[in-house]
């Protein structure tokens, strides 16, 4: 499993729109793209940080979501975004959405 963590400060008083991008159009963005698996987001208590955790099968279906989704994503969040929007990539066989701790390969 595949994820990758989009973060980004909040313009003041944004939290509401934020939200409601990321129901109404980014989620529904990414459900689109072959390899999406689940997705998680986190704000901080005060509302100024942001984080997307989104969920991947592979790192090809990453890679293709990068080429053809991102783009799109930043123009997405440029309205409730305070700065740039950061993409941080995580992945390997590790990975798992649930059922305890991953098996150790031999």
């Amino acid at each position: 499993m595949y994820a990758r963590k989009v973060s980004l400060c909040l313009k003041s008083e944004s939290v509401s729109l934020f939200l409601q991008t990321v129901e109404l159009e980014v989620i529904p963005l990414f459900r689109k793209q072959k390899g999406f698996l689940d997705q998680l987001v986190l704000l901080t208590d005060n509302g100024e940080m942001s984080y997307v955790y989104t969920f991947w099968e592979s790192g090809e279906d990453v890679e293709k979501c990068d080429r053809t989704t991102l783009p799109a994503l930043n123009q997405l969040l440029t309205a409730v975004a305070d700065g740039a929007v950061r993409i941080h990539a995580f992945g390997g066989w590790r990975g798992r959405l649930s059922g305890g701790l991953p098996q150790h390969q031999s």
